[in-house]
């Protein structure tokens, strides 16, 4: 048997190695992580490669990690959360699913995932989107509306609006384990004894500043965003409007207001500023020009996955690798002679990787799936 978890660990801090040693202790099962790699939920390049969040994970609670495609991890708080519960589901052992959230009350959970079923919410939700609403806000609104303020506070925060993604997704074979967070709030600049945010830290660590309270292991070198920015600007000046609406989450002309305010602007974040409405948020518009710069099409997160990409276990996690209904991948160059929409995801995953190898200061060398090895860690009772 198996607790499951999916992640990003941008980067592995002292909450995630709480998440991961409760899941452990609570279900007394191994943990298997299912992990954003090079690119992350937030439309932005992770802050270091997935070789080395993997190993830290490995170091620090979980047995077995995969990778979540990157085709996935840069989508929305709904396809990512199928993408990975899929992922989780894929194996016969995964009995729990184990996430971080803002609150750990499971009836409130099950009441906000359960709220788009309800036919005076999904008729709320129609009328706010015809008037040009933002459909989080909107849910949120029409769930206040019929299901009340607790239900409704539940979509507000970032890790609970994750949290009712899972729930929606997941087998009845399978116990949800929500998990209270502990310390600073999510994005939050201010540290709670040993335990900041994953953005504090990253900020930290971006600024050169010592980060070392906040993670269990270091993270070695790391991206700068900014690193990127000539290269996506590039790719979004060379593309039409019609391709730019092929993008993900791309519809009602958006791709004309792209198409001009990268033909106006010099800069990501004047880009951003320009498109920005109530509707279009600036998360939105990082993940759709995170998908122009890797060539994610919407087509593109409608592939099945037929496979789990292995980036560490340790010998525990090394038996669960039996019970797994997909083809178990460890090695990039085997993995893309299999053909189908698995080697176009793969593929894109390892593009990710050489693409993320260039937000370095001193830029890595492309192809590190093919040459490096899974982390391979004894497994450490926590």
């Amino acid at each position: 048997m198996a607790v499951a978890v999916i992640s990003e660990f941008n980067p592995f801090h002292n909450g995630h190695k709480y998440l991961l040693n409760k899941a452990k202790n609570t279900a007394s099962e191994p943990v298997i992580a299912v992990m954003s790699g090079s690119f992350v939920q937030r439309g932005e390049v992770a802050i270091c490669d997935k070789f080395a969040r993997a190993r830290a994970a490995l170091q620090n609670g979980a047995d077995l990690v995969l990778e979540l495609p990157c085709v996935y991890s840069v989508a929305t708080a709904a396809r990512f959360a199928a993408a990975g519960t899929e992922i989780a589901q894929a194996f016969d052992c995964t009995r729990y699913l184990a996430f971080g959230c803002e609150t750990d009350d499971i009836n409130l959970l099950l009441s906000a995932a359960n709220s788009d079923k309800n036919d005076e919410v999904r008729s709320i939700i129609k009328n706010e989107m015809k008037s040009g609403g933002y459909y989080p806000r909107a849910l949120e609104n029409a769930v206040r509306a019929v299901l009340g303020d607790k239900t409704a506070d539940v979509l507000t925060a970032p890790n609970n609006v994750l949290a009712v993604e899972y729930l929606r997704n997941i087998s009845p074979k399978i116990k949800p384990m929500p998990i209270k967070r502990i310390g600073a709030e999510h994005d939050s600049r201010v540290a709670k004894g040993s335990i900041a945010s994953a953005s504090h830290i990253r900020e930290l660590l971006r600024r050169g500043e010592d980060a070392g309270a906040y993670m269990p292991t270091s993270t070695g070198e790391i991206t700068y965003p900014e690193n990127l920015e000539r290269i996506l600007l590039y790719k979004l000046r060379s593309m039409t409007a019609d391709e730019i609406a092929l993008l993900p989450d791309v519809g009602e002309g958006l791709e004309n207001r792209i198409f001009t305010a990268a033909s106006k602007y010099n800069s990501v974040k004047e880009i951003i500023n320009e498109i920005k409405t109530k509707r279009y948020t600036h998360a939105r518009i990082r993940r759709i020009m995170i998908c122009a710069l890797l060539g994610i099409t919407e087509e593109m997160q409608n592939f099945p996955i037929d496979y789990v990409y292995v980036l560490g276990f340790t010998n525990e996690g090394a038996k669960l690798l039996k019970h797994c209904k997909k083809t178990v991948i460890t090695s990039a160059a085997s993995g893309m002679k299999l053909g189908g929409s698995t080697s176009r995801l793969l593929e894109k995953d390892i593009f990710a990787t050489d693409i993320a190898a260039l937000a370095y200061n001193t830029p890595k060398s492309r192809g590190l799936d093919f040459i490096t090895p899974v982390a391979k860690e004894y497994s450490v009772r926590v």
